[in-house]
């Protein structure tokens, strides 16, 4: 016996057997409506997973790090360092990090692919570069500058020759000097309430860096929220053989933001090396410290959430 099933305009016959092994007659059936509810419940399915599993894996903001990692070992070891241990933190709290020499990628078109722009080591010389970070940063992205991305001197390799930049959205304006030999310092946090220090005690130790003093107070201006300062309890800061190398008094901003802007600026990031021995062996790490580590992540987590 079979059973006649229409199919679209096609009938299938199947055969049909009884508990009894006889062929019996079943209800006609419609295989083209059963075949289209079970591919609609499929495709149901699948959507719905699709967007789940997009929530989960898509991004909150993205990263891009500039970097050039050509002067200076303690540099070029600290810029090695970062591109390892920023893709474990966006792992971790589910940004994109990308990472490039690159510095023509300054640019409109590349830069609205991003939320947050770091500058590991340096900062661009190119003019229609710097316009087109000024533009971003004016339209409202967000950066995150490390140590030597907040460097200037005239004359040097590195003028001054940038007024916005250094005078304006820095604040700093020219370096002065800086500590040596690379060493830890006691860090106080002078903007508790801040998102970036917000649940850091009131004083840790950070890992081992070479420490800048700037042309200007940073606590003169208004749109400067000082986040780290050298709390005395470090003093003296650094090793010499130099007098002027190691301080002994005085008032040291290292990390700070520019309530004008998405913008951070740390002095962390000069790696102690073996310099004296001639080996260039790696001395320090840059993210040995926990609370320092924290500090960092909470920075860039507020500034890929923020707004300003």
């Amino acid at each position: 016996m079979f059973a006649s099933i229409p199919s679209g305009r096609r009938f299938v016959r199947l055969p049909i057997a009884s508990a009894k092994g006889r062929a019996t007659r079943v209800p006609t059936l419609c295989l083209g409506a059963l075949l289209a509810s079970v591919l609609l419940a499929m495709a149901v399915t699948f959507t719905a997973t699709g967007r789940a599993q997009a929530t989960a894996t898509a991004p909150r903001f993205k990263v891009i790090a500039f970097y050039t990692a050509v002067n200076d070992l303690a540099h070029v070891s600290f810029v090695r360092e970062a591109n390892r241990w920023f893709p474990e933190i966006a792992r971790t709290h589910n940004f994109s990090y990308e990472s490039t020499t690159d510095w023509s990628n300054l640019n409109a078109e590349f830069l609205a692919r991003y939320q947050v722009v770091l500058f590991l080591d340096t900062r661009p010389d190119d003019p229609a570069e710097r316009a087109a970070f000024r533009k971003y940063m004016d339209g409202g992205g967000a950066w995150m500058g490390f140590h030597f991305a907040g460097f200037a001197l005239t004359p040097s390799k590195y003028p001054q020759n940038w007024d916005w930049y250094h005078g304006e959205f820095l604040g700093s304006g020219s370096y002065v000097s800086n500590t040596w030999r690379p060493t830890p310092a006691v860090l106080r946090v002078e903007s508790p309430n801040h998102g970036v220090t917000k649940g850091l005690p009131a004083t840790f130790t950070s890992a081992a860096s070479e420490w800048y003093r700037w042309e200007k107070d940073l606590r003169t201006n208004p749109d400067i929220d000082i986040l780290l300062a050298v709390d005395p309890a470090s003093f003296p800061l650094g090793t010499g053989p130099k007098p002027h190398e190691i301080w002994h008094s005085g008032y040291y901003p290292v990390a700070w933001t520019n309530k004008r802007y998405r913008m951070v600026y740390l002095n962390m990031g000069h790696n102690d090396i073996d310099y004296e021995n001639k080996t260039n062996r790696e001395l320090s790490s840059t993210f040995a410290e926990p609370i320092q580590n924290a500090l960092i992540t909470q920075a860039l987590v507020w500034l890929g959430q923020s707004k300003r």
